[in-house]
């Protein structure tokens, strides 16, 4: 059984329009889902059926996504008993993608998303600290290295990603690991953009460290307080490059919004 990939908004209005922004926000989504490390290449996705209900869209809705995804590069279509559709490249926006991106969120939209990231993580590793049974072994101490070890800005998001979305997991919490999933596709590529943000790879496998003690030494107040000010310190770096980016006199599209 396939755990569920991100959910999506369903927009209202008129049905060909709605079927539209649907298809391409499925595809965004799952692509974020791909370049975040929830899906690595060579893995099938589920089957159509199971994916649409899902995402509660229409098959026809979410065969478009998938041309989209098709058309790009990012997924095949193989026919067969074995066939189904299957991820062939990582996609991974560009800096000055990201620069664009980032131009048009304002400061109130980024400290808004870091409130709900504060809640999504600072929960899930209080849970998987209460929930991870005493004296067991994670595998967050492997991902954490994992993550240390990566060179590039994809590398470093997938990896940082993955050992985030992991906690999530422990916490036995679908609704939890579903929001870390969208969060991390939408920041990670933003936090380890050279252009953009100054992280750091050891303080954050510093910080990672910690916090896989807190949870599998089962201290439910220290995990949650620690995840949050890990949160935090991520955000104020991605709003530091946004400020660069005022300051260095690129338009801010939404800074009053």
């Amino acid at each position: 059984m396939h755990q569920p990939l991100l959910a999506a908004p369903v927009p209202s209005g008129d049905s060909d329009v709605v079927a539209g922004q649907q298809a391409g926000g499925i595809a965004q989504r799952i692509a974020g889902a791909i370049s975040g490390g929830m899906l690595t290449v060579g893995e099938r996705l589920p089957p159509e059926a199971e994916l649409a209900s899902q995402f509660g869209i229409a098959v026809a809705t979410l065969r478009k996504a998938l041309a989209t995804l098709r058309a790009q590069g990012v997924v095949e279509t193989r026919r067969g008993r074995n066939g189904g559709t299957f991820v062939v490249r990582a996609p991974f926006p560009s800096s000055s993608l990201l620069l664009s991106s980032l131009e048009r969120i304002s400061i109130v939209t980024l400290r808004d998303i870091a409130d709900e990231h504060s809640a999504i993580s600072g929960m899930s590793a209080r849970l998987a600290a209460e929930r991870t049974e005493p004296n067991s072994r994670t595998r967050l101490a492997e991902l954490a290295f994992r993550a240390r070890e990566a060179r590039t800005a994809h590398e470093l998001s997938m990896s940082d990603g993955r050992f985030h979305v992991e906690i999530a997991v422990l916490s036995h919490s679908q609704r939890l690991l579903t929001a870390e999933q969208r969060l991390q596709a939408e920041l990670g590529p933003f936090l380890w953009c050279e252009d953009i943000a100054r992280a750091s790879a050891q303080l954050a496998f510093t910080e990672h460290l910690a916090l896989i003690m807190a949870i599998e030494q089962q201290r439910a107040d220290d995990a949650q307080r620690l995840a949050v000010a890990h949160v935090r310190s991520n955000i104020s770096l991605i709003i530091e490059g946004k400020l660069r980016l005022i300051a260095g006199g690129h338009h801010d599209i939404g800074l009053s919004a």
